[in-house]
């Protein structure tokens, strides 16, 4: 990306779930409006990169990526806003380079290891990823990980999941080197106390993969830590509530919203 020129502005960083894309945080783009500047980089091995691959994309390489994309832009202190796999990241940058990040959101979030009984069932799609790509069977099974209940069963956010439905569907084959990564990722608690930024934790009572507990060891690890549980949301708050979520962000960011 082109060298960010109007440095008078904070920079707010927003990382994308797996699964999803950095589009996931176009609502919050328009709701930030011209108080900062976004940035949405796209992991390696997803969406418009998916080709770029043929291993397992560690969460450490994808870190890496992130920082020499905000180096090569002439990034200096950004802030974080982060859903699932992107929190994966966050949590990562945020302790190894806590002098550069002002605050943190993370929505969906763990710093655990993934369970060795999540671990195997995620294994199995995995690998019906690397034969056959989404078929209609798996995409079903990733929106029930994505999605609460709640949200499935509620007529106003059909066309959002019809949506998410319609990308899932176009994913290939080459995503599980994505994919793998994630599912193989190691623990971060021990990362927690290093991260200085002021973080909020926004955790959905519905969340089956990265449940309430989880959510709790965030909130007890980082230093300067608030946690928003809210009901009826699964495991992508970020398109679940973005009439709650990005309100929220936009004031524990200290931005003022729809500035355009």
């Amino acid at each position: 990306m082109p060298e960010v020129s109007d440095k008078s502005l904070p920079t707010i960083v927003c990382l994308h779930s797996l699964f999803l894309s950095p589009a996931m945080f176009d609502g919050l783009r328009k709701d930030i409006g011209a108080n900062a500047i976004v940035i949405t980089p796209t992991f390696p091995g997803q969406a418009e990169r998916l080709g770029e691959v043929d291993e397992t994309v560690t969460i450490e390489h994808c870190v890496d990526d992130v920082l020499e994309t905000l180096d090569g832009a002439g990034v200096g202190r950004f802030s974080l806003v982060a859903q699932s796999m992107g929190a994966d990241v966050a949590i990562r940058i945020a302790a190894r380079s806590p002098h550069r990040v002002d605050r943190m959101v993370l929505l969906g979030a763990s710093a655990r290891a993934e369970p060795a009984e999540q671990r195997e069932a995620f294994a199995a799609s995995t690998t019906e990823v690397a034969r056959n790509g989404f078929g209609p069977e798996l995409v079903e099974f990733v929106l029930s990980v994505l999605f609460a209940k709640t949200t499935l069963a509620d007529p106003a956010k059909a066309a959002m999941l019809d949506d998410v439905r319609r990308h899932l569907g176009g994913i290939g084959p080459a995503f599980v080197h994505a994919a793998t990564g994630v599912v193989e990722r190691e623990s971060a608690i021990s990362l927690l106390p290093d991260i200085k930024a002021a973080t909020l934790v926004v955790s959905g009572t519905e969340d089956l993969v990265r449940p309430p507990a989880w959510s709790d060891e965030l909130f007890d690890g980082i230093p300067d830590c608030q946690l928003w549980r809210l009901k009826g949301v699964g495991h992508s708050p970020a398109l679940e509530a973005p009439e709650l979520i990005n309100p929220k962000i936009i004031d524990f960011l200290g931005l003022d919203a729809g500035a355009n």
